[in-house]
């Protein structure tokens, strides 16, 4: 390093240094708070100051800076992210296209990079081979390691009949796998319905506008024909506001708390149950798995947490939030999560995820060599008769 920069460096580290002394003297009074986020930006600046005086070569401060932030993000939640100016802008750009194709897949940020936590039915995703569990290490070249999860969803939509290639890892593979994905203006996934033996089965695949008025109509066409069990499948339910949850779950509770909402900036609400609302008042049995996610994960843990239905499965992703896009002077942006949903008794789900009440877990040879996990394979719809989950 040359010594103007080493200098430069130097006086800036100073600078800081003085700031944080300064600020925790000043704030001691002000609780432990403020002074474990002192001790922090202390050691941050320490770091920061080693990489210039010891680092191999000269680093590229931009690089660091942003990678610092992209992990310090990420470290919080998987939806919470940052987005340098550069990228800020690109993701703005993408976002102006009136017409707006997608590829159907839902993500998140796991270990570094973005994972597909389940994918819609009928989607392009569905129809390339994507499944829950996918992890993708990269869209159109650009790798997920250091991308948002808002920033990635930008990429992978775009104009309709448009194509985006993605590299995707998959357990049991040991190299990458090369998918084409062809953007389509997805529909509105329905709620299905067919008859388990003396049960009827109802499958949501997301929760979309609209969704919770159909389960209501299927809920009474179930009644009227005399059928009085109810196996309600939210395993592959993973997108949707989480209003359409409350509404779902209401279908059912007669009294209880179905969710809370809140955050440090966000006052606390409590949704409760509304006698008015319900249309379905006998046994019902929940399935749930890894790719619940959202609104599917308050309708479980509302029905779970009241003890109105039993939940069979495994812990849901664990992802019940909101998050608000702030933009930062730089032109960069961070995307947090400002509130979570909680269950009746007062956990976060992002935090605990919904616990089943029986777990029951798919045997890892279940499906072909490709299955990712102890999950049905996400693009085959298995019939119910033949579901082991079911048996």
């Amino acid at each position: 390093m040359s010594r103007v920069p080493k200098f430069i460096v130097l006086g800036l580290s100073f600078v800081v240094f003085l700031y944080v002394g300064l600020g925790y003297v000043l704030g001691q009074s002000a609780g432990n708070d403020e002074e474990r986020t002192y001790r922090s930006l202390t050691v941050y600046s320490e770091v920061l100051q080693r990489i210039q005086e010891d680092y191999v070569d000269e680093p590229n401060l931009n690089l660091v800076t942003t990678g610092a932030l992209h992990g310090l993000l990420e470290s919080l939640d998987p939806f919470s992210g940052y987005m340098s100016p550069r990228e800020y802008t690109d993701y703005k750009e993408k976002l102006k296209s009136p017409a707006r194709g997608e590829v159907g897949a839902v993500i998140a940020k796991r270990f570094g990079y973005v994972v597909v936590v389940s994918v819609l039915p009928g989607s392009p995703a569905e129809k390339a081979g994507v499944r829950g569990g996918d992890v993708i290490e990269s869209i159109a070249g650009f790798t997920t390691r250091e991308m948002s999860n808002s920033q990635a969803k930008a990429m992978l939509d775009g104009a309709p009949n448009s194509a985006v290639k993605v590299s995707v890892v998959r357990r049991g593979k040991q190299e990458p796998l090369a998918i084409d994905l062809t953007r389509a203006v997805l529909q509105m996934p329905h709620v299905t319905v067919e008859k388990i033996e003396d049960a009827t089965y109802i499958a949501v695949p997301a929760f979309s506008p609209g969704i919770a008025a159909e389960l209501r109509d299927k809920l009474q066409q179930t009644d009227k024909q005399g059928v009085h069990k109810l196996v309600l499948d939210l395993r592959d339910s993973a997108t949707g506001p989480v209003q359409e949850g409350i509404a779902a779950a209401r279908l059912f509770l007669q009294s209880g708390n179905v969710t809370a909402l809140g955050g440090q900036t966000v006052p606390r609400q409590s949704f409760d149950a509304d006698p008015s609302k319900v249309v379905w008042r006998y046994p019902v049995e929940v399935l749930i798995s890894e790719r619940t996610l959202g609104a599917a994960e308050v309708v479980a843990a509302a029905l779970g947490g009241n003890q109105r239905a039993g939940l069979v499965g495994v812990r849901t992703f664990g992802g019940a939030s909101e998050q608000k896009l702030i933009p930062i002077d730089d032109g960069s942006a961070v995307i947090l999560t400002v509130a979570y949903y909680y269950t009746p008794g007062g956990k976060s789900i992002v935090d605990e995820g919904v616990q089943p009440t029986a777990t029951v877990r798919l045997p890892l040879d279940f499906g072909d060599d490709d299955n990712a996990g102890n999950v049905a394979p996400q693009n085959r719809r298995v019939n119910p008769a033949d579901d082991l989950v079911l048996r």
